[in-house]
């Protein structure tokens, strides 16, 4: 007898995280998911700073911001599909280590190739824990009402962390020095590993046959390739240049054999027949156009608040904070909206919405208009995180459970390289719409113009050293161009948005809410009955 309860306390023990309940486990799920966001936009404020003190080169500066976006977007595929096989709790909580020791290392750099490195670890962390969070959501509601209001929490949380970065980044450069915008992650990551591990279920997805290490390496190198090419497409680079071509041929080229292979193997590291059913492929498409769409307005708009209407960087911030209460308060409704109206209608509204918030800020011109910038921004959050919200939900109710990882990870690297086209095209129509307005400006000379056709922040120092009427000529045409390409880009946008809504048509008109299947229980349950079939033996 006591030796049959000695086992049922070890076994009790041992699926103590399973047993946890689920909002609980949302809980410290969506700290994870809090820590990656902010981490990912914290450092935005400081960079002033880290270049002051460890004076990269402009090559070395570039890279200190985009190795973190990159390498996490790179290896999304990777790790959601190795936690599919190896469990993933555990590669979410070696996440959590690897992103521990990393903030460690970037908090103390010295130079930036350090901070570089650092960063790219950042990155592999990031990766870990992104897919996992989801997937392990996945399987801790298995009822699709429950679920959805869990998306909402975390997709809310994921909003409150963009916005919060740049905040706490400024907070914390107020009083010390620019690596405490790192040094904040490690007591989170000392909580979060031991409660973790305690609390979290560990799942695996039932497959047979190996991983496809190769498979995995070649999703890694085009997904680094493709991401690294748009983002110089981003940064204005020529796109026939090599070293903007190059890695777009080479991704492109990685990506189409990986699909190949994938199609080839008994056992895909993804299995590429989730595309066949329309919800699945319709979620991840409306996912890319959105951000496609949107991410590019982000950078613009807040060129708009500190050039044109020259704003300090925090009064930018604050005024973007409606924008970021309005996703927040879609997140926490989403589910009920979802259940009320069904994905089409949602994701549609939301593109429609989104799209409407985008026409209603065609408005802006060189004057600020507080009211017209609320409202803008408040609907524009609001449609967008519904969209989001919609599509994420449908995506993942869609994927098979077992390969929930491997969903989440199609999921957030759609998100990921929606945002880079979507900077990259939206850039260079914001670019084509600005810079034929500086061609000809009265008095100034053609290299002056040439060089304030770049970016309006540029056409100002230009300006500030012509000076007299010259300059003042200079920068009130720079900012009428600026207006005029901001007005064309919200345009197209806006017609992008459009498009989302028809593509949303493909979607689910209701939301399926089967019981779960039979023999699928809750984790409290299933190890409860776990250990009693232990103990009647």
């Amino acid at each position: 007898m006591s030796g049959t309860t000695t086992a049922a306390a070890r076994l009790r023990r041992r699926t103590a995280g399973a047993g946890a309940n689920r909002w609980v486990v949302l809980v410290v799920l969506c700290v994870s998911l809090l820590l990656v966001a902010v981490d990912a936009t914290v450092l935005h404020v400081a960079m002033p700073a880290v270049t002051q003190d460890l004076k990269p080169g402009a090559i070395e500066l570039l890279w200190i911001v985009d190795t973190y976006p990159l390498v996490c977007a790179s290896l999304l595929i990777l790790f959601g599909t190795l936690g599919d096989r190896i469990g993933r709790r555990r590669v979410l909580l070696l996440g959590y280590g690897l992103f521990g020791v990393a903030s460690g290392v970037a908090a103390l750099a010295q130079d930036a190739q350090v901070l570089i490195a650092a960063r790219a670890l950042l990155g592999v962390g990031g990766a870990m824990i992104m897919p996992a969070t989801l997937s392990i959501l996945r399987q801790v509601f298995p009822d699709r009402r429950e679920r959805a209001l869990a998306i909402g929490i975390w997709s809310a949380v994921a909003a409150v962390g963009a916005a919060v970065g740049p905040l706490l980044g400024g907070f914390l450069l107020e009083h010390f020095w620019w690596g405490s915008v790192f040094l904040i992650n490690i007591p989170l990551m000392l909580v979060s590993l031991p409660v973790g591990r305690l609390l979290l279920p560990e799942s695996k997805g039932e497959r047979d046959g190996p991983w496809d290490v190769a498979g995995a390496l070649m999703a890694a190198g085009g997904l680094f390739g493709l991401v690294l090419g748009v983002k110089r497409l981003g940064g204005g680079q020529p796109p026939f240049g090599p070293a903007t071509l190059l890695p777009l041929l080479v991704g492109a080229a990685l990506l189409v054999g990986f699909v190949r292979r994938q199609r080839r193997r008994a056992h895909p590291l993804v299995d590429l027949r989730m595309f066949a059913r329309p919800a699945f492929s319709t979620s991840v498409g409306c996912i890319v156009l959105a951000m496609l769409a949107l991410v590019g307005l982000e950078l613009i708009a807040a060129q708009y608040l500190q050039l044109v209407l020259r704003l300090s960087p925090l009064q930018t911030g604050l005024r973007l904070l409606p924008l970021t209460f309005a996703a927040m308060a879609a997140g926490l409704v989403g589910s009920q909206l979802l259940h009320r109206f069904g994905p089409r209608r949602m994701v549609a509204f939301g593109f429609c919405l989104t799209a409407a918030a985008v026409l209603l800020l065609t408005a802006m011109g060189g004057e600020d208009d507080p009211a017209l910038l609320l409202s803008g921004f408040v609907l524009l959050g609001f449609g967008l995180e519904t969209t989001l919200f919609g599509a994420y939900e449908s995506m993942l109710s869609e994927a098979p459970q077992e390969q929930s990882g491997g969903a989440a990870a199609i999921g957030e690297t759609s998100y990921q390289l929606g945002a880079g086209i979507g900077i990259a095209l939206l850039g260079s129509v914001m670019n084509a719409a600005y810079a034929p307005g500086l061609s000809s400006v009265p008095g100034v000379p053609a290299h002056a113009s040439r060089a304030a056709g770049h970016s309006l922040g540029e056409a100002y120092e230009v300006a500030d050293r012509l000076g007299g009427t010259r300059g003042a000529a200079l920068r009130h045409a720079a900012r009428d161009s600026f207006v005029h390409g901001l007005h064309v880009t919200l345009l197209v946008s806006a017609g992008l948005l459009l498009l989302g809504a028809v593509m949303a048509v493909r979607l689910p008109r209701v939301m399926h809410c089967e019981s779960p299947a039979a023999g699928v229980t809750a984790p409290r349950e299933a190890a409860d009955s776990r250990v009693d079939s232990r103990v009647s033996a």
